[in-house]
């Protein structure tokens, strides 16, 4: 590759690190947050839902948006977005102001995130692999340190530091980007389109109903679990959510441009099989990443700094495991790989039960290491197991609907963590957590064999 394409991996990678990087730096900052706007566990842990929940829907919207009004537009548009709420989150007064521009840092982060593997494959046309490489170390290393990064800035300058260090990194995408990412046109179509037609091609109802849906769904959980009782007004918000994602569902199997396909699932199960698997990883691998920083700050009383320094043993083993998974693949397929971490994740999840109060803090990171190369394996294996069982010509669809899962998955892990604990994060809590994700690791060690059990009959 020439000069020329480096810097634009660099300049878009720079873009692409931010989403990955803030939803890692605040897995530390949750209890600063609790303290600070004096909440409870489960209203503090909105900050991570919104950030997710805001990802889920912008990252399909922003891609079918960049095919029509230009990549690098929304690009850049993105950067914008990105530094105003940068700016604007640490001067917030309170936390419903706090929740709004996470949202809206979580939108511009996505549109980077939907636009940028894209940019590289149209404008690098020479050993793209390399290159999608490269983006892909940008964003595990940002998701790596995340939680490193969080602790040092918290432990020195407070919360409101891990949003003022993504300015530098803003300016430097833009400054690069304006410069090197190539002009391109809007879609010929989107100058000639009505306001109605686009509504329709960027399946706004679908959007609002699974938004709506999703939204009072959790709503409707967490106050309950909040309150400590089940009110009228909780079963009717609860309702409201289910019905919506009822409509929803409905509403996309009759949708010509759906917001979430759900007709594919149905016509690929393999695939299907492979998305739900991915959900499951990273509901137990988000549910360790925002778990255990409370664990160790609330219940062990470890400062931000050393839980940093702890939680960078799951970033660095994921790293590590990310670069020996693609061989491993290359020689025995993704099978053999994906059961390796399942049985992984089992080992952290019974590991993190077997804790008790007076156990050595240091021995949280075997369940981190755990998690950590589990999570490195999963990375490539479950990318391997989805192109191997996604027809080619709906590649981009499926792997739209990949990215959706994690969201997914991660939406549930907080979820998950808010029930399970509730308004103070104790000890109890933390190991019921343990008990409950040994289970669902348990199951994906079941998929895994179940799935490798089929692969082997269909070469033989």
């Amino acid at each position: 590759m020439n000069a020329r394409s480096w810097w634009l991996m660099i300049s878009v990678g720079l873009g692409m690190l931010l989403n990955p990087l803030n939803s890692s730096m605040v897995a530390v900052a949750i209890p600063r947050l609790q303290n600070g706007f004096q909440l409870d566990f489960t209203v503090v842990s909105w900050i991570i839902f919104s950030f997710y929940i805001a990802s889920a829907i912008a990252n399909p919207v922003m891609g079918k948006a960049s095919d029509l009004f230009g990549r690098k537009k929304i690009f850049l548009a993105g950067l914008v977005v990105a530094f105003v709420a940068s700016i604007l989150a640490p001067l917030s007064p309170n936390f419903g102001w706090l929740i709004v521009f996470r949202i809206v840092q979580s939108i511009g982060t996505s549109m980077m995130i939907s636009v940028g593997m894209a940019i590289v494959r149209i404008h690098i046309t020479e050993k793209q692999s390399t290159a999608l490489s490269v983006l892909s170390i940008f964003q595990s290393g940002a998701a790596a340190i995340g939680p490193f990064i969080g602790g040092v800035l918290i432990h020195w300058w407070d919360w409101p530091a891990i949003f003022f260090v993504n300015i530098p990194f803003v300016v430097a995408s833009f400054l690069f980007a304006w410069r090197m990412i190539p002009k391109d046109e809007p879609a010929s179509v989107a100058r000639i389109m009505s306001f109605r037609k686009w509504l329709n091609l960027m399946d706004v109802s679908g959007i609002l109903l699974f938004t709506t849906g999703l939204v009072a769904t959790l709503v409707g959980l967490l106050s309950a679990k909040s309150s400590g009782h089940v009110s009228l007004w909780h079963i009717i918000v609860l309702l409201i959510g289910l019905v919506a994602l009822g409509v929803f569902v409905r509403h996309e199997l009759k949708a010509t441009s759906p917001f979430i396909p759900l007709r594919t699932f149905a016509k690929f199960p393999t695939m299907t099989w492979v998305n739900i698997e991915f959900m499951l990883v990273n509901v137990l691998f988000y549910a360790i990443f925002f778990g255990l920083p409370s664990y160790l700050q609330m219940v062990r009383h470890v400062s931000e700094f050393h839980t940093g320094i702890l939680m960078l043993t799951l970033g660095l083993c994921s790293l590590v495991a990310s670069s020996i998974a693609g061989r491993w693949i290359d020689k025995s397929g993704p099978g053999p790989v994906l059961l390796v971490s399942a049985i992984l994740m089992t080992f952290g999840s019974v590991w993190i039960v077997t804790l008790n109060q007076t156990s050595p803090v240091i021995s949280v990171c075997m369940a981190l290491a755990a998690f950590g190369i589990s999570n490195g394996l999963n990375s490539v294996g479950m990318q391997a197991a989805l192109f191997k069982s996604s027809p080619k010509e709906i590649i981009g669809v499926a792997s739209g609907l990949f990215s959706t899962s994690r969201n997914l998955g991660a939406i549930l892990s907080s979820l998950l963590i808010g029930i399970v604990i509730g308004d103070k994060f104790s000890f109890g809590g933390f190991r019921l957590l343990g008990i409950i994700l040994t289970v669902i690791a348990l199951s994906l060690v079941f998929m895994s064999r179940r799935r490798r059990e089929s692969e082997q009959l269909q070469e033989s």
